[in-house]
Order: structure tokens, then sequence, then C-alpha cells
């Protein structure tokens, strides 16, 4: 396992009914497939572009256990686990817990060396697919409804130690969490949560939340309403975070439909903070980046109002052609918060948006397909299939760095300010990295 969760999946020792569980299994097994739809492979994420050189190597000088091609990410999941503690298997239905745990992803063949996943993850052509494999999935702990903060069991204050011990061993000492989107099963979304892991150089500590998806596009209103009823849970799952880990700050990436999750979900936790002062202290929200975020625009604008003053910063990344957003667009007969149309909004909101871009915490990401070698006009998976957007995904998230910092450039539509990819920025990646490092890290990790 990787060397943050190493030997630390809390795993018991069979106990007299274990055979009975075998016997068990099967059938469950069985029940899982019925209730989780199949999806394709999941395959390692092109290499962001500021690896591709050579000049940047973050795999080099680790320790043979961080080389492997074996990765763990932290997880949680409001979805009904089947099969036994040590090797779930998560379905789209709702459970009333909060469950907890540890997956380990394969990145490749059980044959794929250590170093031939350094050199393919260092490379901007790669010589084959690399396929992502959920090997395990062991539950460490649940949360229940009941359950007050001060009060958890036994097993959900390990998983929080065992999180905390990673972040002690980690360079980064933020918590990344990583909300998929829809058309999800619990594979893809441990899959993404572990290959962005992968790319950071295993230097950061991530947890993917994984909510009930139904897995299958033409169940996607069953989706909106699944993520309309995960945002209390997930609200929960921050201030679990915030309490119980030792984390500098908790920054939380949303893609998709999982921005239906995160927006309305900081909205609730500052509804009902007793003073923003005192609420942002505790949170330790950092960044907050919704990429190619589905979620209506307007409620995507009056939640921010609620919640602006929370996190650190707030990134929204629009693509003006994004294809699967149109499609969004006009099932739900509004436009969506990554692809929007600001002729919805009432004169106070489009205000709001103008304002938030000029003097708040408040960034958009224009996303220019003319202007990005290689990126199609309607890509709505820019964020980690594109070199160049991966790469300042990670610079943002492992640096806090702000659009400037990370070599983009400001533009302005009206009065409302927009960052977007300079057509250097590939011939540039190289300093801006070496600028950032000597900036933020002044000693060498």
């Amino acid at each position: 396992m990787d060397r943050q969760f190493e030997n630390r999946t809390g795993r018991q020792p069979p106990d007299t009914h274990g055979s009975r569980k075998r016997q068990r299994l099967p059938t469950l097994l069985i029940c899982a497939l019925l209730l989780t739809a199949c999806q394709p492979t999941v395959y390692l994420m092109p290499t962001p572009e500021v690896l591709r050189s050579g000049t940047h190597d973050p795999f080099s000088g680790k320790q043979e256990e961080q080389k492997r091609n074996e990765v763990t990410v932290a997880y949680a999941t409001n979805r009904l686990p089947v099969g036994i503690k040590d090797e779930r298997h998560y379905v789209t239905l709702f459970d009333d817990n909060l469950r907890l745990g540890v997956a380990q992803i394969r990145i490749g063949t059980q044959q794929f060396s250590a170093e031939e996943l350094r050199r393919q993850s260092t490379t901007s052509t790669r010589e084959f697919d690399i396929p992502l494999t959920l090997e395990n999935a062991v539950e460490i702990g649940r949360v229940g409804n009941e359950d007050g903060n001060d009060t958890l069991s036994a097993d959900a204050r390990t998983f929080f130690t065992q999180v905390n011990e990673a972040l002690a061993r980690s360079a980064a000492k933020d918590l990344i969490v990583y909300v998929h989107g829809a058309n999800n099963n619990f594979y893809r979304s441990m899959s993404q949560g572990a290959q962005f892991h992968h790319f950071t150089g295993r230097n950061a500590v991530v947890l993917a939340f994984s909510w009930p998806s139904a897995a299958s596009l033409l169940r996607y209103a069953v989706d909106v309403n699944n993520a309309r009823e995960t945002v209390p849970v997930f609200s929960r799952l921050l201030e679990l975070l915030a309490q119980h880990t030792n984390a500098h700050q908790i920054d939380v990436l949303a893609y998709s439909a999982g921005a239906q999750v995160l927006s309305p979900a900081l909205a609730l936790l500052a509804k009902r903070g007793t003073g923003t002062a005192d609420l942002r202290q505790r949170l330790r929200l950092g960044e907050i980046y919704f990429a190619a975020p589905d979620v209506d625009f307007d409620q995507f604008v009056n939640d921010l109002r609620h919640y602006i003053d929370l996190p650190n910063h707030v990134t929204l990344t629009v693509n003006p052609g994004d294809v699967v957003l149109g499609l969004a667009a006009s099932k739900h007969g509004v436009s969506r918060a990554g692809r929007p149309d600001p002729d919805e909004l009432t004169d106070e909101e489009r205000e709001l948006i103008t304002r938030a871009t000029r003097e708040m915490a408040f960034d958009v990401l224009w996303i220019e397909p003319e202007s990005i070698p290689g990126l199609a006009g309607g890509s709505h998976a820019f964020w980690y299939d594109h070199p160049w957007v991966s790469t300042d995904v990670l610079l943002q998230l492992l640096f806090n760095a702000r659009p400037a910092e990370r070599g983009l450039e400001s533009v302005h539509h009206g009065n409302t300010r927009l960052w977007r990819f300079p057509p250097d920025y590939g011939d540039n990646v190289d300093e801006i990295l070496t600028g950032l490092r000597k900036k933020y890290l002044p000693t060498d990790r």
C-alpha cells in the first residue's frame, strides 16, 4: 500500500463467523452487480504539462513503497455497503451511515514496474493506455446520523487518526477532498481520486467522497435527486474533517454534478454557523474548486452569496462550449454554472458576480479551446484531460497560488474579471513551477 496508509487499514483477525460470511459473499456480490451499473475502465489521465519536460520530477527521491504502482486514497461514502468489512463493495442505494475507509488502486497491470510507471507519468507520449483497477476497499469506521462529533465510535476515530498520520508524513499538509460528478460508480470515483494523488507526486493526502450516483446517463434524474439528498451528509463530513484532522486547511475539488453537492453544502454550513469569523476559523476551508460545475447558475450565485467569506478562495472553471453542460441545461431548463448565461440572472445577481471577481476571493477561469492547443471545443473533462489545465489545478492545490502566480493572464468582460491561459503557457510552465517552489518552499522538501 501507499506509504501514507501502509499497514494501517484496520484489518481485524478472522472471527468464528468468518466461514458463514464467506458463504454469503457470492450472493452479496451478485446483488452488488445488479445494483451498480458496469462502467468503462478508467485509464491514467494524460501527464500534466509541468511533468513532461523532465525538469521537474516529483517522483524522484521517494522511498520504494512510495513509487509502487499501488496507490491508496482515503474515502468517505453514503453508499450502501455490500460484503465483508475488509473487502467492501458500495452500491447506488443510500446508507444511513457515513462510511469511512481506504481504497487501494493499482495503476497498470501487476507486472507494471514502479520505474515504468514513473517513466510513463513523466512523458508527453504514452506508448499504451494504462488502466486503473480497484484492488480493494477496507472500511475502517462509520458515523451514524445520531452520533455527535464528540461521541464518535472508536473505529471512526481510528480512521481520523490514520488520516492525521498520513498528513504528518505528507509533504503537503492540506487535505484535498474530491467529489465526483454524475454517471459514476464507486470504482470510478476512487480511481479519479487516486490518479490525482499520483500526479501530486504522492505529496498530498486525498480523500474521495463517493455519493450514490446511479452510474448511468439514462438515470441522470436519479443522480440529481441523490446529489440533493447528499448535501447535509457532505456538510457533516466537512465538519468532521475540520474537527478531527490536523489538516492545515481542507481543499475541495468538485467535478460536474459534484457541484450539486458542494455548492449547497457550503451554503448550508454558512447559514447555520454562529458567526462568519468563528466558522471560518473552525472549518479551515482553503481552495474550493468547481471544475465544469453542473449546477443551476442562479443557485450557484445565491449559494456563493452565503459562503463567499468562509474559504480562502473559490475558483469557477467555465467552458462556454461544454457539450455535456449544454445537454444538462436543456434538461434543467436553466444554464449551468460551468456554461453560464448571465441573462438569466437578476441585476443584483450579476452585480454580485462582477464584484466578487474584482473585490473578493473568487476567480473565474475561462477555458478558451481556440487558444489551448489540443483542447476540444466541447470538452467537459478538461480539468484532468488536458495537460495545461491539469497542471494549473495541481499548482493551485499544492501551493495555494493565485492565477497570476500560476502564469494565467487576466482579461475583462465588461466589469467582470476573468482568467485564461496565455498562448505561451506551455513554454513557461517549467519556470512558473520553479518560481512557486522558491516562493512557497524555501527549503527543499
